[in-house]
């Protein structure tokens, strides 16, 4: 028998428009109660109108180990401003 509760992650939204961002996480039996105790955990003092929860099993990561999966397959410096020289002023004096 398993006693132990599964973890859920939770994102909350202060105003809408906004992201969501990480706050914590809770342990319940099932999302619904996730959602109940993280907004009597995480709603009550921060303004809120949107929960997520997120079961922790459920997320998928990066590893650590693996330096190839960040790796630029082609060259795309380009794209960055920073590789390119501008003037100090746009418009002349």
């Amino acid at each position: 028998m398993d006693t132990q509760w599964e973890t859920y992650e939770v994102f909350h939204q202060s105003r809408r428009g906004e992201p969501h961002s990480y706050v914590g996480s809770v342990h319940a039996p099932d999302p619904h109660m996730a959602l109940q105790l993280a907004r009597d955990q995480f709603a009550r003092r921060l303004q809120c109108v949107s929960l997520w929860v997120v079961r922790s099993g459920d997320i998928t990561a990066t590893d650590y180990q693996d330096d190839d999966f960040f790796a630029r397959v082609t060259d795309k410096s380009y794209r960055d401003p920073k590789a390119f020289d501008a003037p100090d002023k746009l418009h002349p004096e």
